[in-house]
C-alpha cells in the first residue's frame, strides 16, 4: 500500500508545474546515495514542514511531509514485542482486534543465552512483526547496566557486564534493521534506577562512564549501525539526558560519528534552548509539554514545535540547528518509510513462536541441582504438585511500556500439563495456589485471560500446599516477582530484595515435608533466597513470553537441556551490592529548591562481579553461572604466543568435551586481569566468550581471540583508551567463579 501511495505522489509531483522540476525528484530515486537524497528533500521543505517532522503528532507518530510524498513515522514500544495500538492522544488501548503479537523473552533472558545468534534471530523476528503492524521504529533494545537489583526495569536490559551487553545488542539491532525497521536503543544513559527517574542527577567518574555505562551503546552505534537512540529521563552533569551536551553532542555525535536520530523519551524534554542546541532531534511525549497534563492534542505546544518556530522567525536561532535535525530525520525516513526494498512482515507466525521458544529455552538458567533432582522423571512419578501464583499468572501484561497484548501465552501450569499428558499420562498433576500476589486482571485496558481472585488467607493457602506436598513425588514452586508496581515494573523500584507475598514462609513449609522441591523463580532480577540450602533445585525462569509454559516444561522434564548463564551477579544480601554497601542509592536531595536528587556512583567501575571480586565476597550465584543436565570438561588452554604488541592479537585455544549422556551447550568465558597498572583495575573482566553445542562424547576446540581493546582502560587524563605494556593474565572457565585455566602473557 505504501509503495502505491508513494508512486502516486511521485507521479503527481512530477506533473506539478513550478514547484518541482518535470523530472522525478532526486530524493525519490533509490539509486542515488542517501546523503544526496537527504539534501534534495531538505531543500524542498518549508519551515513549517521542517518543524513538523521533529516532534510528535500523536502518542507514537511524527508527521512526514505529505506534499513531498514522505509518509508519517510510526514508532511503537518494544523491546519484547510490538505493543498494542493506543488511541491517538491517550495511553488507553485502541481496542483493535488485529494488534496482537508474539511476546518474545525479556532481554535479561536473551542476555542469559550468551548466544549472539539468538539475538540476531530475536531482532529479525521482531522486525517482521513490526513490519506487519506498519511500525517504522521499535523503541528498543535497552542496554542500561544492572547497577542495583532493585531497579524495576532491569528485566528490559542485558545485565551488569558491558562486554556481554555489547555482544548481544549488536546482532539484535542488525537483525531488526535488516527488515527496514529502525531500532531505537535506550535509555542513553545512566538510567539505572526508576525511583525519581525524572529528578536524579547521576554523578559518575569519566572512567566508569566509558568503561561500564557506555560500551553497549557505543557498540550498538558503531558496530550495529543503529539508526536511532533514545535519551534517558535522568540527568548527567546537571543536564537532562534527552538534551545533554556531553552525552549527545560530544560523545555520541562527535566521537562515535552517530548519523541517526536522537529521540526523546516520552516527556523527557524540559528546556527549549537545550533541546535546540544539545543534540535532540525528535521530541515525543504526552499532553502539553510532553510530560505533565495541561491540554490534550497539544503537540504543537512542544519545545521543538511552534515555540521553536517562533524563535527562528524572531532571530533567536538560525535554521542551522533545525536543518541538522531534519537531515537526520530524513535519513531515517530513507532507511525505513521510504525504503521500497523493505520485505513484507508477518504476525504471530509459527516461525516467530518457534524463535521465542528457542530463545527462552537457551536462556533459562539452572542455578542449583542437588542430587540431580532435575530433570523430572515423570515416568516414575505418580503425582507432581505445582504451587504458586506465578504458575498461572500472565506475565506479558503490565510492567510499563513493554506491556503487550499477545495472541497466546502458555502458562507454566498449562505447559507442564500438556507435556505430562503426552509423555506420561498416568502421572497426576495437581495445583495449589500457595500465595496471593497481585490479582489485577488488566493493564491499559488489556485484559488477562485468567481470573486470579482468591479469598482464602495465607495460612490456609500454605496449609493446603503443604498437605498436598506430603503426597507428591515432586513439588514445583513457581514464584518470584511479577510486573506489578514495585516489582519488575517501569516507574518503580523494588522496595525489598526479598521475595514478596509471604513466599519465604511457603517455601520453608514445603521444604519441611518434601525434599524433592524445585523452585522456579520468575523475574528479571535476582532475589534473596534465605532457604537456598534447603531447596534441592532452583531454576531462573525469567519473563519468557508467549511460549513460557512450553519452554519451562521442556527444561523441567528434560526435553531441553538448560544452557543459560547468569548475566548478572546474584547477591546473597542486598548489601553485597556496591550501590547499597556504599549507601549511594537512591541519592540525596539537594538543599535548594531545584527538586534535583544527586546520586553519586561511588563504586566507580566496581559493578557486579567486579565488586564482589574486590571485596572477596562469595555471591549466591556468580556472574556467568549456569548448570546443565550433562557435564563438560575443559582442557588446559594454550596460547598462540606469549608476547603481543599493541597492533597484535592473541588467541587462546581450549578443547571442550561433553562427558555426559545428553546433548548440551557450554559457554567458554575468557576474562583478563592486568597484573600491574598505573590505575586501579578489577581483578578480572570479561573480554570474550563462545557458546558451543556438543553431542555426548563429542569434543571441539574453541578459539578465543583478544586484541588491544581487551587490555585497555579509559584514561581520564587524556580522555582516551590506553593499554599499558606489562604482564596480563587470561582466565578461562565456565563462570566468573569457575576458572580452569590461567595463562600469563606480555604486552610489549
Amino acid at each position: 500500500m505504501r509503495d502505491k501511495i508513494l508512486l502516486g505522489l511521485s507521479l503527481a509531483l512530477s506533473l506539478t508545474a513550478g514547484s518541482v522540476s518535470a523530472q522525478r525528484p532526486l530524493y525519490l530515486d533509490e539509486t542515488k546515495p542517501i546523503e544526496q537524497r537527504v539534501e534534495d528533500a531538505l531543500g524542498r521543505m518549508t519551515l513549517d514542514e521542517k518543524i513538523a517532522v521533529i516532534h510528535a503528532q500523536s502518542k507514537f507518530s511524527a508527521p512526514g511531509v505529505k506534499r513531498l510524498g514522505i509518509p508519517d513515522m510510526w514508532t511503537d514500544d518494544g523491546p519484547h514485542g510490538v505493543r498494542p495500538d493506543v488511541l491517538w492522544d491517550e495511553w488507553v488501548q485502541a481496542g483493535q482486534t488485529n494488534d496482537s503479537c508474539v511476546a518474545f523473552p525479556a532481554l535479561t533472558c536473551l542476555a542469559a543465552t550468551w548466544n549472539p545468534l539468538m539475538a540476531r534471530l530475536y531482532g529479525e523476528s521482531l522486525g517482521e512483526e513490526a513490519l506487519y503492524r506498519d511500525k517504522d521504529m521499535i523503541l528498543g533494545p535497552g542496554v542500561n547496566i544492572l547497577r542495583t537489583p532493585l531497579n524495576g526495569r532491569n528485566f528490559e536490559y542485558m545485565g551488569e557486564d558491558p562486554f556481554l551487553a555489547s555482544r548481544m545488542v549488536v546482532p539484535y539491532v542488525q537483525g531488526l534493521q535488516s527488515k527496514g525497521v529502525s531500532a531505537c536503543v535506550k535509555h542513553y544513559s545512566l538510567n539505572n534506577d526508576e525511583t525519581y527517574r525524572h529528578q536524579v542527577n547521576v554523578k559518575v567518574s569519566d572512567r566508569a562512564l566509558h568503561e561500564i555505562y557506555l560500551p553497549a551503546f557505543r557498540a550498538a552505534v558503531q558496530q550495529g549501525g543503529a539508526w536511532a537512540l533514545m535519551g534517558a529521563y535522568n540527568l548527567y552533569n546537571g543536564q537532562h539526558n534527552c538534551h545533554n551536551q556531553i552525552l549527545l553532542n560530544d560523545i555520541l555525535k562527535r566521537d562515535w560519528a552517530f548519523d541517526g536520530v536522537v529521540v526523546s523519551d516520552w516527556g523527557g524534554t524540559h528546556n527549549m534552548d537545550e533541546a535546540v542546541r544539545n543534540g535532540l532531534d525528535m521530541e515525543f511525549g504526552t499532553w502539553t509539554d510532553g510530560l505533565t497534563m495541561g491540554a490534550t492534542n497539544a503537540y504543537d505546544n512542544y519545545y521543538l514545535a511552534l515555540s521553536y518556530k517562533k524563535a527562528i522567525q524572531d532571530g533567536t536561532y538560525t535554521q542551522k540547528e533545525l536543518d541538522e535535525k531534519v537531515r537526520r530525520v530524513l535519513r531515517l525516513h530513507f532507511r525505513t518509510t521510504m525504503n521500497r526494498q523493505r520485505p513484507y512482515g508477518s504476525l504471530c507466525s509459527d516461525a516467530h513462536y518457534d524463535a521465542a521458544r528457542q530463545i527462552a529455552e537457551e536462556g533459562i538458567v539452572l542455578l542449583k541441582n542437588d542430587n540431580r533432582l532435575l530433570p523430572i522423571n515423570a515416568h516414575n512419578a505418580a503425582r507432581i504438585l505445582v504451587v504458586g501464583e506465578n504458575a498461572i499468572k500472565p506475565m506479558t501484561v503490565g510492567g510499563g511500556s513493554s506491556s503487550l497484548k499477545v495472541q497466546r501465552e502458555i502458562s507454566p501450569l498449562e505447559g507442564l500439563r500438556k507435556i505430562l499428558t503426552r509423555e506420561s499420562p498416568d502421572c497426576k498433576l495437581d495445583f495449589a495456589r500457595g500465595y496471593v500476589g497481585d490479582t489485577t486482571s488488566f493493564y491499559n485496558n488489556v485484559k488477562m485471560n485468567v481470573d486470579l481472585t482468591e479469598y482464602r488467607q495465607p495460612q490456609e493457602l500454605i496449609a493446603e500446599a503443604v498437605e498436598k506436598a506430603r503426597q507428591a513425588d515432586y513439588v514445583v514452586v513457581f514464584g518470584g516477582l511479577n510486573k506489578s508496581s514495585h516489582q519488575d515494573c517501569e516507574g518503580f523500584d523494588r522496595e525489598e530484595y526479598g521475595l514478596p507475598y509471604g513466599q519465604n514462609d511457603l517455601i520453608e513449609a514445603l521444604a519441611k515435608v518434601n525434599d524433592k522441591l524445585i523452585f522456579v523463580n520468575i523475574s528479571g532480577n535476582p532475589v534473596a533466597m534465605p532457604w537456598r540450602s534447603r531447596v534441592a533445585a532452583i531454576v531462573q525462569g525469567w519473563y519468557i513470553g508467549s511460549e513460557a509454559g512450553n519452554a519451562l516444561a521442556d527444561v523441567l522434564v528434560g526435553k531441553a537441556n538448560p544452557s543459560g548463564k547468569l548475566p548478572f551477579t546474584w547477591y546473597d544480601a542486598l548489601d553485597d551490592c556496591a550501590a547499597h554497601a556504599l549507601k549511594t542509592y537512591p541519592g540525596t536531595w539537594r538543599t535548594d529548591d531545584s527538586k534535583i536528587i544527586d546520586e553519586e556512583y561511588k563504586e566507580g567501575i566496581y559493578v557486579g562481579y567486579r565488586w564482589t571480586d574486590r571485596q572477596k565476597k562469595r555471591p549466591a550465584f556468580a556472574f556467568g553461572h549456569g548448570l546443565s543436565y550433562t557435564t563438560f570438561n575443559l582442557s588446559k588452554a594454550v596460547a598462540d604466543r606469549k608476547e603481543m604488541t599493541l597492533g597484535d592479537s592473541i588467541a587462546f585455544t581450549v578443547s571442550v568435551m561433553n562427558t555426559g549422556s545428553v546433548a548440551g551447550a557450554e559457554v567458554v568465558q575468557l576474562y583478563v586481569s592486568d597484573k600491574k597498572a598505573s590505575v586501579d583495575r578489577p581483578l578480572k573482566e570479561l573480554k570474550t566468550f563462545r557458546k558451543v553445542f556438543l553431542q555426548p562424547g563429542e569434543s571441539r576446540e574453541v578459539k578465543l581471540t583478544i586484541g588491544r581493546d581487551a587490555l585497555s582502560f579509559y584514561d581520564e587524563a587524556t580522555g582516551s583508551w590506553k593499554a599499558e605494556p606489562g604482564q596480563f593474565e587470561a582466565l578461562i572457565g565456565t563462570a566468573s567463579d569457575r576458572i580452569s585455566s590461567k595463562l600469563k602473557f606480555l604486552l610489549k
